[in-house]
């Protein structure tokens, strides 16, 4: 389970054991006192929340860390292209600019600043920095940066473009969330008004028809051909019939979040947060309002 979630980039730390303890425990309570009330699942959306709030969490602090990252670096790029059309080696501009505050890339500048001063070849300096931020965009323009640095040639024109790639990256990244903000939200409507149709069936449709069912129990299975036969000789209760529609509901915000993360950001990892706010939303709407309007 664990080389799963690394492999699509989830750490698990001791919060989130922390959190999926407690929900287990209360799933196991549950389970031994609530199993036959109402109550049950709502209690077990309530521990779903509480185990997932924890992996919900660090993946927006972790987009957030690598969006500031790749602004940082091109702040970061800015200030090395300037000091290096100055007249001042690469190396020794990296030096140079390491007391600037670059938010959330210090820990890695201060780093590449000390493999350079301990005499670490500047390309393997740089490869050790674009490996430890782990971000695409920086892990081009850092190659691109060292192998142009080991050729030789006009550095500060290399730097200069390699800087305007990252602006324009940069730019584009920023075009697409706001372009397809709107569709984030239409996905969220859509998903709301799928939920609104659910519970509609669910409690107003479904107990006519189950109604229907019990006051045609005198009718030999064979005639009705319908729900009693399909219950194996019984009438279907309400519940029994409702049940398919909440798992459809479940795997439908599933995927339907996965998409929007995909669509919004490029990658189905950021869909993970917002599956997470979809499912959360079926649990507690779908048991609530089974609590509390029965």
């Amino acid at each position: 389970m664990k080389k799963i979630m690394r492999k699509i980039g989830i750490r698990i730390n001791k919060v989130q054991v922390i959190g999926t303890t407690i929900a287990l425990t209360i799933i196991m309570l549950s389970f031994i006192f609530l199993k036959d009330t109402d109550i049950f699942y709502f209690i077990l959306g309530i521990s779903f929340v509480i185990a997932g709030l924890p992996f919900f969490v660090s993946l927006i602090l972790e987009a957030n860390l690598t969006r500031e990252k790749d602004e940082m670096f091109l702040e970061f790029s800015r200030s090395l292209v300037e000091s290096v059309k100055a007249g001042t080696p690469i190396s020794k501009s990296i030096l140079n600019i390491r007391t600037k505050d670059y938010g959330g890339l210090n820990p890695y500048i201060n780093k590449l600043a000390n493999q350079i001063s301990l005499g670490i070849p500047l390309k393997s300096a740089l490869e050790t920095f674009a490996r430890d931020i782990n971000s695409p965009t920086i892990t081009r323009a850092i190659t691109i940066i060292s192998e142009s640095e080991k050729a030789g040639g006009e550095i500060e024109d290399i730097l200069e473009a390699v800087t305007k790639s990252v602006t324009q990256v940069e730019k584009l990244k920023k075009e697409r969330r706001a372009a397809m903000y709107t569709l984030v939200v239409q996905g969220y409507i859509i998903f709301f008004i799928f939920i609104i149709i659910m519970l509609v069936m669910q409690f107003k449709i479904l107990p006519i028809a189950s109604g229907l069912s019990e006051g045609l129990g005198g009718v030999e299975s064979a005639s009705l051909g319908g729900l009693d036969s399909i219950m194996g000789g019984e009438v279907a209760s309400t519940e029994e019939l409702a049940r398919p529609f909440f798992w459809l509901l479940i795997t439908q915000g599933l995927f339907a979040g996965l998409v929007i993360g995909k669509l919004s950001e490029g990658k189905v990892k950021s869909g993970l947060k917002h599956s997470f706010i979809l499912i959360v939303f079926v649990l507690l709407i779908n048991t609530g309002v089974k609590v509390f309007l029965g």
